[in-house]
């Protein structure tokens, strides 16, 4: 008889409805209880609801895992919850509010023998997976750089990013919140990051924190590239993947079109298949992922300490930005 692994989500808001919806097209998965300060999206995601995470933990004795889908600031409290109860848990990105409190959960989940895995889910649509297999297969031969632009028309007007409205209050906001996905893919891709220099801006007055972004990343593998980020516009053609993206080799160039087809030469070479939920169903590759990673004892692809050198790189573009200069990752984690 199949196991069935037994969650709870903690924080059912735009995100959290996401994610548990593809947990529920898990067989093997069960989410058993809900957790958010609003009892009635709670109540939406499962059976057992609950105002107060503690009182969560308490009643649920038996549960295999946690995932925390709230604000970064809670992440650190929430999973020394977890820890405190041997929970393994899957959080939510970005990892924490502040480099230190990345820091400080990846020393708990190792101290604690605690999983933790980082629910960053870019990295797993099916168009950087495809890529990621022809790259190294050779198909655009010695890779030389790269060029993600992300677009969304969500951020402009008097009421911007209404499905999740608290990001016109965050004092970090473009690069904290999205840009971080392109720098994690780009490590995915292209292997660690050895340097960011960045440029940020505010656009629309509304929102506190920063809405147009360049940063340009140099890694290890002398690979270079740029994300250029802003949320004014929608991508052409429509579809999933929120811009596009070209993946340049010594041979050919791959092109990452905003539907997720790749193209190669002026000619498709892979295309996006249909597929029901966010994003290319990433959030179920993801959470798919996690699972079978608790199942087998393999290493999470995002683990915490793994996770902290991407965190970094949003750190350091911060970093950057107020100090005019390019910032070497081994300032910011040493090695």
């Amino acid at each position: 008889m199949e196991r069935k692994w037994k969650g709870a989500v903690i924080g059912c808001g735009f995100f959290g409805r996401i994610q548990a919806e593809a947990w529920q097209r898990m067989d093997d998965v069960e989410i058993v209880a809900a957790c958010d300060a609003d009892i009635v999206r709670a109540r939406a995601v499962a059976a057992h609801a609950y105002e107060s995470v503690e009182e969560l933990l308490q009643e649920e004795a038996h549960l295999d895992f946690v995932d925390i889908a709230t604000r970064p600031d809670s992440h650190l409290d929430l999973f020394r919850l977890a820890s405190a109860r041997a929970i393994p848990a899957i959080c939510q990105k970005p990892m924490a509010s502040s480099l230190a409190e990345a820091i400080e959960m990846a020393s708990l989940a190792e101290s604690s023998g605690t999983r933790l895995m980082m629910h960053e889910n870019w990295r797993w649509q099916p168009w950087f997976r495809a890529a990621k297999v022809m790259i190294d297969a050779g198909a655009i031969g010695k890779p030389v750089g790269y060029y993600f632009r992300t677009r969304q028309r969500d951020g402009l007007g008097p009421c911007p990013y209404p499905n999740q409205p608290y990001f016109r209050e965050m004092p970090r906001l473009l690069i904290h919140e999205t840009l971080i996905h392109h720098m994690d893919t780009a490590r995915f891709l292209f292997g660690n990051i050895k340097s960011v220099y960045a440029h940020a801006r505010r656009h629309n007055a509304i929102i506190q924190g920063e809405d147009r972004a360049l940063v340009t990343l140099v890694h290890e593998s002398e690979v270079d590239g740029v994300i250029d980020g802003h949320r004014f516009l929608n991508p052409e053609p429509a579809g999933p993947a929120m811009g596009d993206a070209w993946l340049d080799g010594e041979d050919a160039a791959l092109h990452i079109n905003a539907a997720g087809d790749l193209s190669m030469k002026g000619e498709q070479v892979w295309k996006a298949p249909p597929a029901e939920g966010y994003k290319g169903d990433s959030v179920f590759a993801v959470q798919r992922h996690f699972i079978d990673c608790l199942a087998s004892g393999a290493a999470f692809e995002t683990g915490a300490r793994e996770y902290l050198a991407s965190f970094a790189a949003s750190e350091a573009a911060y970093l950057s930005i107020a100090e005019h200069r390019e910032i070497a990752m081994s300032e910011l984690l040493p090695k």
